[in-house]
């Protein structure tokens, strides 16, 4: 079972490598554009775009009731947002590098682009640099936090865990305890991405 599992498991990450090629090669013209994190439009793209922007009082008039109710409450998540970032950014520079454990690359996580849009009102670009900025904290944070679990419980639970995290498959089956004895050392320092090629020779 585990073997067939790891195989399926190889295939998906497989064709995931070859999804983002395509997306790659898709966005390449997007990419050329990209510079400094900012998107630089052509003025005629922005002149199209414009026509698709809600002017911002009609955009505030037209919400709805619930949703200014609870705007306070949504925009008050930002304080313990801001302060995972912190608190993930400093453990990380304290205790990874007492334990030898690379330190996740913010920047990697951290991309807040769509404020760019020419179709957007100044409380739509608010609220995507806001959604933007608290998955890339998520996400982030995830990453960090597998990192953290590979080196001190790198063991797959019994249950099938819905979206695993990066680090998950290096792990040993649960209740194999000789492998985990005799191989948990390695694990702990071996914090490599799988590549395309393993993951071929896996297949």
């Amino acid at each position: 079972m585990n073997n067939l599992f790891e195989k399926h498991l190889t295939k998906i990450r497989k064709l995931e490598k070859e999804l983002e090629k395509e997306f790659a090669v898709i966005s390449k013209e997007m990419t050329d554009n990209f510079k400094k994190r900012k998107i630089k439009f052509e003025k005629n793209i922005r002149k199209q775009q414009k026509k698709y922007k809600t002017n911002l009082l009609k955009y505030i008039f037209a919400a709805r009731t619930r949703h200014i109710i609870l705007a306070p409450v949504i925009y008050a998540m930002i304080i313990p947002i801001v302060f995972m970032d912190l608190a993930i950014f400093i453990y990380q520079h304290i205790c990874f590098r007492a334990f030898g454990i690379p330190i996740v690359k913010r920047k990697e996580y951290f991309i807040i682009d769509r404020q760019h849009l020419s179709y957007l009102n100044t409380l739509e670009k608010v609220n995507c640099v806001y959604c933007g900025y608290g998955n890339a904290v998520a996400a982030y944070t995830k990453e960090a936090i597998a990192r953290t679990e590979q080196y001190w419980c790198p063991i797959k639970h019994a249950s099938r865990v819905k979206d695993p995290h990066s680090r998950y498959y290096k792990f040993f089956d649960y209740g194999d305890a000789k492998a985990y004895r005799e191989n948990a050392k390695s694990i702990r320092q071996d914090y490599r991405e799988r590549t395309s090629n393993e993951n071929e020779n896996n297949a």
